[in-house]
């Protein structure tokens, strides 16, 4: 059984206290900001040469004046605060899912090998009411319009008479409409906490009775889930991410921000398992564990990338301008940080674990896990930023905004987590698995 330290109840208080205070820091400094600062930042945008739109609504219907660009920079750099929030709050809520969707995929293909981290995945799984509950404030933010970060939302754009009117829009009402928003949010959040305990109830369940009927039961759950994951993380990338840029849109970004959450809800994997191993409540994790995980940790970087590329080249090669427009504004306003994120979520777990030896390290496997982890979070802000504050991301405001919000998500993270897995027998004893997962080798 694990006991959560007090210590490392502290620290992760004290994260998501300190990152409240930050992020309150950060919102009353950003709405401090006034119009002659917002000028000066206009204009540093302007003296800079870059000059493409960040948003493709900038495309369709660009400001006409001085008044017009005033007022969209204001809309943009007050953003910065919901923005902050939304883009860590997505990731983590999308990796806790994914880390139950590779759990339902191990249980459903009978595998044995990974039976003594169970606990593990289903702790990660706790955390999907908490962080569903933050998307919850999000959306109700934005549809009562005290945020932003949606330019469909606005129902000038979809309105024939008003000279707003912005007819692709028009044409996704039937999907982007707030009522129909709303409640698939409260589905994507209810529907995932839902499934997330009935498959910890039925866990603990096969423990209690050791029936192999009851483990039947887990596996229709996991495929269960498996189905609701499959529709739910397609459809949650396109409200929550795709739908920011709601001209713009790629078949290739479903699956490129599902693999991202897959490769760090992975890393987090990674990083609790060897927590415990080296805390000696998981003896029973060995090297041969470990060296799986780090598989699918190498596996799942390199399809985030294949994943990457297929959408970038086939874009900017079509050189269509509603379409390349996504990636033209982030090679203008976001060159210190697009191209380079590649470095930690490709370049290095590509050049140090190819190896089979080094995924047995445990030093470096949970150093890349980390680095893996930093980097998704990194590409999810490249994600959210763009298409909601554009290119007024310089600022610090927005940087202690993100690193509060950061801190916060973090901090309750791993609160709930390690809370959760306070609670859970860390030897799934019913599972008929077991005994191959304690005695599983790597054959290589």
């Amino acid at each position: 059984m694990y006991s959560f330290s007090p210590k490392l109840k502290l620290v992760s208080i004290i994260l998501l206290v300190a990152g409240l205070v930050l992020f309150a820091a950060g919102y009353f400094m950003n709405h401090g900001i006034d119009d002659t600062r917002i000028e000066h930042m206009m204009e540093a945008a302007m003296s800079s040469g870059e000059k493409a739109p960040t948003h493709s609504s900038e495309v369709m219907t660009p400001a006409k004046d001085h008044d017009g660009h005033l007022a969209h920079a204001k809309h943009q750099i007050h953003n910065q605060p919901l923005a902050s929030i939304h883009f860590i709050a997505v990731f983590f809520f999308g990796v806790s899912c994914a880390v139950m969707f590779f759990y339902c995929i191990q249980h459903v293909a009978h595998a044995g090998w990974p039976i003594i981290i169970t606990r593990v995945m289903e702790a990660i799984g706790g955390y999907i009411p908490y962080g569903g509950a933050i998307l919850i404030i999000i959306m109700l933010l934005n549809i009562t319009h005290y945020g932003h970060l949606f330019h469909w939302m606005d129902p000038e754009l979809t309105d024939p008479n008003s000279d707003q009117f912005d007819v692709i829009l028009f044409e996704k009402k039937k999907f982007l409409n707030i009522p129909w928003y709303a409640f698939r949010t409260v589905l994507y959040v209810v529907g995932a906490s839902f499934l997330a305990w009935k498959l910890r109830q039925m866990s603990r369940k096969v423990d209690e009775t050791k029936s192999l009927r009851d483990y039947q039961y887990l596996y229709r759950w996991a495929v269960g889930y498996i189905a609701f994951f499959g529709f739910a993380s397609a459809a949650w990338a396109w409200d929550w991410l795709m739908s920011i840029d709601p001209h713009w849109y790629s078949t290739m970004y479903i699956w490129y921000s599902m693999v991202s959450c897959l490769s760090s809800g992975i890393a987090v994997i990674i990083i609790l398992s060897v927590y415990l191993k080296k805390n000696g409540f998981l003896p029973q994790f060995n090297d041969n564990h470990l060296h799986d995980l780090g598989v699918f940790l190498f596996a799942s970087s390199m399809l985030w990338t294949y994943t990457w590329f297929a959408q970038f080249m086939l874009y900017w090669y079509a050189n269509v301008p509603e379409e390349v427009n996504y990636f033209f504004g982030r090679f203008e306003h976001y060159k210190e940080i697009f191209l380079p994120m590649l470095i930690p979520n490709f370049l290095i777990p590509l050049l140090v674990m190819v190896s089979s030896s080094i995924k047995r390290n445990y030093k470096v496997v949970t150093t890349m896990a980390f680095i893996v982890l930093f980097g998704h979070a990194w590409d999810y802000f490249n994600m959210v930023m763009p298409g909601t504050i554009g290119p007024y991301w310089r600022t610090p405001e927005l940087w202690i905004l993100t690193i509060g919000a950061v801190l916060f998500v973090v901090g309750l993270f791993m609160l709930v987590v390690l809370h959760t897995l306070s609670k859970l027998k860390l030897i799934p004893e019913g599972n008929p698995y077991l005994h191959e997962s304690k005695i599983y080798e790597y054959p290589f």
